[in-house]
């Protein structure tokens, strides 16, 4: 009687762990601040994760002109403008919290990478961005901000 009861008991404790785990699966979809010098809107696009530029500390480059995507691979596309430009696209879900497979889209060098992110709490993300294998490349933390009104929002 015993064992039966310790095995319904341990049972009955993985459950309830396995629905804490579920139950604390986190929206990536919001505003996230990166490094405080810009920041990134999280959105679905069909089922995967995507991600455009929404807040620059310096919008504006030395002539006072909103900055541009100058440095693109591509000549046609150097004269979007930064804000607004989608940056991340394709993340895929993964598992609770997880997102992988997907692109980063870096116009300070015109270079894109592979990335996936993990939301870590309701207010904190993990994303690494590698080129290859994850291994070798660059993990950042991003903070949940709320859209603000000050100058730099597109």
């Amino acid at each position: 009687m015993k064992l039966k009861s310790l095995a319904l008991l341990v049972a009955s404790a993985m459950a309830c762990i396995a629905q804490a785990h579920t139950a604390s699966a986190e929206a990536p979809e919001g505003i996230w601040l990166v490094n405080g010098e810009a920041a990134v809107q999280l959105f679905d696009c069909n089922t995967l994760l995507c991600g455009r530029i929404l807040w620059l500390q310096a919008p504006r480059d030395s002539q006072g002109q909103l900055k541009r995507d100058t440095r693109n691979p591509d000549p046609a596309l150097r004269q979007r403008q930064l804000c607004g430009l989608t940056v991340i696209r394709d993340l895929r879900a993964s598992g609770p919290n997880h997102w992988e497979d997907g692109w980063f889209y870096y116009p300070d060098s015109g270079k894109t990478y592979n990335v996936k992110m993990e939301v870590t709490s309701s207010d904190a993300l993990l994303a690494r961005f590698y080129s290859g294998t994850s291994f070798v490349g660059e993990t950042k933390i991003l903070s949940r901000v709320a859209h603000g009104t000050s100058d730099g929002w597109c």
